[in-house]
């Protein structure tokens, strides 16, 4: 008989993909609690977890949970007032030039 000395099993982590892999097993409702756990040799408490927070995390799978990146406005007027100057001054280069109709 082999016994371990601790009598405790060590505590395992699962990757996410594997969790994702049994909360969907879970969702699915084609096998039993009991088929699950021993199937993926969990305890019916974890899978149960794993399901809810697969249901409550689902939206953020489509960008709802997303927050959109701030716009930075100083940055973005700063640059449109440097090409309306640029485009002023070769306006007014290619005018002289010849190369532009005064007539727009």
């Amino acid at each position: 008989m082999n016994k371990k000395s601790s009598g405790r099993r060590s505590r395992r982590s699962h990757c996410p993909a594997f969790k994702a892999k049994v909360a969907l097993a879970a969702l699915r409702e084609d096998k039993t609690m009991a088929e699950l756990c021993k199937e993926f040799e969990l305890h019916p408490t974890q899978i149960n977890d794993w399901k809810h927070q697969l249901l409550e995390r689902a939206a953020d799978a489509f960008g709802a949970g997303a927050a959109p990146e701030p716009i930075d406005l100083v940055s973005l007027h700063a640059k449109i007032g440097q090409l309306a100057l640029e485009n002023d001054f070769l306006e007014s280069a290619l005018t002289k030039a010849g190369l532009l109709s005064a007539k727009r």
